[in-house]
């Protein structure tokens, strides 16, 4: 006869477990990559009241850009279009958080010009594009697997 143990959570776990992150994702596509997949880095495993929007936004979005890059070929990397403007498509060359609610991308335009959106969380509205490189590039700039190695950590992410 086997043992069976029950595990009963205090009421300070349920509320933890409350709080914590959750992810969730459904495809048409069976085999799409979802940025669910896997484990999270530890900086989205933290309750998300520890943090101000703007750093829990920062994070979501590094997340999200580094799943995306992984679905890319050699010939093209990640823009930034803003949806319901006609700004064009930025190549994403940084990101960055200003507590306790601003996010900013840095990158390139479509004419070569360097370019910073500053957006408030709450309007927090892009779509990320598979832009070709430049031409005079020989391999595409992966800027997720840089951002994303700042969220395995101890500390805040910004260090």
């Amino acid at each position: 006869m086997t043992k069976t143990t029950t595990h009963i959570d205090t009421s300070a776990e349920l509320l933890e477990n409350d709080i914590l992150p959750k992810i969730k994702e459904v495809h048409t596509d069976p085999d799409a990559q979802c940025a669910s997949t896997g484990d999270l880095p530890s900086a989205l495993t933290e309750p998300a009241t520890k943090k101000s929007a703007a750093q829990w936004a920062y994070e979501r979005i590094i997340m999200y850009i580094q799943n995306f890059e992984k679905q890319l070929d050699n010939n093209h990397e990640i823009g930034l279009g803003l949806a319901g403007s006609n700004a064009g498509v930025i190549r994403i060359e940084g990101l960055g958080y200003y507590d306790p609610d601003i996010i900013t991308y840095y990158g390139v335009n479509e004419a070569g010009a360097k370019t910073q959106l500053i957006q408030h969380v709450s309007q927090l509205n892009v779509t990320l594009i598979a832009s070709p490189k430049h031409i005079d590039q020989p391999e595409p700039t992966r800027i997720g697997f840089r951002l994303a190695a700042g969220l395995d950590r101890d500390a805040d992410a910004t260090t």
